[in-house]
């Protein structure tokens, strides 16, 4: 019993083979080129998913604004909507809002990325107009 042991104390002593730690890092390197790109996609639709949800936020503000004056601000102080800080200033924003054209009835917000996500030197923009449709304006 005590051979059969010390036979197998010696065999997981003895570890691993250079080219059993080659196979298991090659193996490790394809599942991670696999992943990559449909983690960077993931990622990049979450990033957009702050211009929509902002965009809707002055909608329903531009709603709210135009049931009691009866017509549509250019101002974003004025319906109460507050521009967080960009990342580019230190702060957590991806995108910069803007109201880009406002009338009687109608208007048309913007959302541009300070950020270009694919290096590529497009930046994504959104925009939402009175009707409440919401469009990617220009992909990134």
């Amino acid at each position: 019993m005590r051979r059969k042991l010390k036979g197998l104390k010696k065999k997981f002593e003895r570890g691993f083979t250079l080219t059993e730690m080659l196979v298991v890092l090659i193996i490790i390197g394809v599942l991670v080129l696999l992943a990559v790109p449909r983690f960077t996609a993931v990622v990049k639709r979450a990033k957009m998913t702050e211009a929509k949800l902002m965009l809707k936020q002055v909608y329903t503000l531009e709603e709210a604004y135009f049931t009691e004056f009866d017509k549509y601000s250019k101002n974003l102080g004025e319906i109460g909507f507050e521009q967080e800080r960009l990342v580019t200033e230190g702060g957590e924003a991806r995108y910069r809002i803007m109201i880009e054209s406002a009338t009687d009835t109608s208007f048309v917000a913007k959302a541009i990325s300070v950020v270009d996500y694919d290096k590529d030197g497009q930046f994504n923009v959104w925009r939402i107009d009175h009707r409440k449709r919401l469009v990617e304006e220009l992909p990134d």
